[in-house]
């Protein structure tokens, strides 16, 4: 029997561990970034008017905006953003878009 056989690999595994369960494996999973859902959700109360990079700039941490989008829809908070709205209404009120 050669050193690398199944055999030999288990029988070194039981010496070292005393067992012949397989090591685990640690699957790569997230680094979340926000822990305190209490302290995000009056963040976002505060700061909804934001867009999702702007709230990441002031956010404690070193966040992507990505990542303040996905908790944003975990904590059930929703709005519309249209950056274009206030030019819209600017450009109406001095009747750009033509008068009746």
């Amino acid at each position: 029997m050669s050193a690398g056989t199944p055999i030999n690999l288990w029988l070194q595994r039981k010496a070292q561990t005393g067992d012949f369960l397989p090591k685990p494996h640690h699957r790569p999973g997230n680094n979340h970034k926000i822990t305190d859902w209490q302290k995000f959700k009056a963040f976002a109360q505060e700061h909804g008017d934001k867009t999702a990079a702007q709230m990441a700039e002031l956010w404690d941490d070193d966040i992507s905006p990505r990542t303040i989008s996905r908790a944003l829809k975990k904590i059930g908070f929703t709005r519309k953003k249209n950056l274009r709205l206030p030019r819209t209404l600017e450009a109406t009120a001095r009747g750009v878009y033509g008068s009746d």
